[in-house]
């Protein structure tokens, strides 16, 4: 495991244009993961690279990627690259290209991207001439190679990056036929922000003697998140989150949920009650999804709404908030959700919203991260009749405050348990000493305004004229 830091960029030998690239960018200081992964990508190791989102993995294969081909100037052959990315989304393939033409602008290097929902033609034309750094989506790289448009027996680098996520979208098919296709010679580079144990064989596979760089314990989340979590019942969901949004203080919103078609009947429900709002998930088409998140980027669009699809892809400063309108079944996907706010050294703030059927959502999320989620009771105007929505057992008890009260024991617990989903653990809190935290407005973190301390009042006035 590598322990190789640095403090400034230009310790790594960088060429000049790349430097300046970097100062254009406003980069000072190397992250952890760029600190401790590039000096080995640019000795020409392989690299299996575990950090959260948003702590600067792109630039970490990206910088010395740019620096290795710009020492070895050759020209592609015609449907031939030299550096193959592949990502599991269409957003971040683009936005990995697009930091690729940023930081090599000044180089004499040709990037393309390749990706669904755009015809194939024009990408057919792109490649023609051959590029040096392609970056792929898995599908539409095997559809131009079956069109005989692209062929991969010059490629010396091969970038995996969210690994993970390749995975839990059902690409390992995909990435085994492409890799078949490489020279066994190569440069192969794995990032993911999680280590699974697919990841681990996958690494075991795929990389030559690699240099492992952890930079965080694999699942945990990220530190500037606040994190808190609502009970709510489900037909309550969209009024509860309506309630939050009407506060300014939610200056910019993604909410996530479960379904392409859940996340269009939140869209439709934050119109009806006059709050601008985009959708963004697989079912709208490539120009749909760069225009919903060209205006939630540019601040058009306060309130972004996404199902997992976009967990990853989306790059954007300053999201205020991450609202989970419902749980993923999947526990990983919280740690990549939330990891949307709290980028490049900024605060953020998340909240879950839970039923009583994602409780065990809840317990497998609590198990991954290893942080109890502090629970807030919904607006008063929300509360169930019987009171239990702000009632649950921690996955470890939070520790009792005056304002706190020991709920109930459960009677005929066995009995009384609801249904699990599918794929939840199995893990349970029996012989756990129930906690309760009954706080009627948001706890400081989500009702501050960021930057404007003033507001605090405001926001809580809001919570407690929720609509009944």
């Amino acid at each position: 495991m590598s322990s190789f830091s640095v403090s400034r960029f230009s310790d790594f030998g960088l060429l000049p244009p790349i430097l300046d690239a970097l100062t254009r960018e406003g980069y000072d200081t190397p992250t952890p993961i760029q600190s401790q992964a590039i000096p080995q990508v640019l000795a020409g190791r392989d690299l299996c690279g575990i950090a959260q989102t948003g702590t600067g993995k792109t630039a970490a294969f990206a910088l010395p990627i740019l620096q290795r081909l710009s020492q070895q100037p050759v020209r592609p052959a015609r449907g031939t690259c030299r550096v193959l990315v592949l990502g599991p989304t269409r957003e971040l393939a683009s936005q990995i290209a697009q930091s690729f033409k940023s930081y090599g602008g000044r180089l004499p290097l040709s990037t393309a991207v390749v990706f669904g929902g755009v015809p194939l033609g024009a990408q057919q034309r792109q490649l023609a001439h051959g590029v040096d750094i392609l970056v792929a989506t898995p599908g539409r790289l095997l559809d131009l190679i079956d069109r005989r448009a692209l062929s991969l027996p010059d490629v010396q680098i091969l970038v995996l990056d969210e690994a993970d996520r390749m995975l839990d979208l059902g690409f390992i098919h995909a990435l085994k036929r492409i890799v078949k296709l490489l020279p066994r010679q190569r440069q192969t580079l794995l990032f993911s922000a999680t280590m699974p144990r697919t990841i681990a064989a996958l690494s075991e596979e795929y990389l030559n003697d690699p240099v492992k760089v952890v930079v965080t314990p694999p699942a945990t989340t990220v530190e500037r998140v606040d994190q808190a979590v609502t009970f709510v019942p489900s037909e309550r969901k969209r009024e509860l989150l309506a309630t939050l949004l009407s506060a300014s203080h939610f200056e910019r919103v993604l909410v996530f949920t479960r379904t392409k078609h859940g996340a269009d009947k939140v869209v439709r429900y934050l119109s009806q009650a006059g709050i601008d709002s985009a959708a963004i998930h697989g079912n709208k088409s490539q120009p749909q999804r760069e225009r919903a998140l060209a205006g939630f980027r540019a601040g058009r669009t306060r309130v972004l709404v996404a199902t997992d699809i976009a967990s990853r892809g989306i790059d954007v400063e300053g999201v205020s908030h991450v609202v989970n309108f419902e749980l993923p079944n999947v526990p990983e996907d919280y740690v990549h959700r939330i990891g949307r706010t709290a980028r490049a050294g900024a605060a953020g703030s998340a909240i879950s919203f839970c039923s009583d059927e994602e409780r065990p959502y809840l317990r497998d999320i609590e198990k991954l991260t290893r942080l109890p989620l502090t629970v807030v009771a919904a607006p008063s105007a929300m509360r169930i009749a019987s009171g239990n929505a702000a009632r649950r057992t921690p996955e470890h008890p939070l520790p009792q405050s005056r304002h706190a009260r020991p709920a109930q024991a459960h009677a005929g617990r066995r009995g009384a348990a609801p249904q699990r989903p599918k794929h939840a653990s199995s893990g349970g809190n029996r012989h756990r000493t129930a906690t309760t935290v009954d706080a009627d407005p948001l706890p400081a973190f989500l009702r501050r305004p960021l930057g404007n301390p003033r507001g605090n009042s405001q926001i809580k006035s809001t919570l407690r004229t929720a609509r009944s």
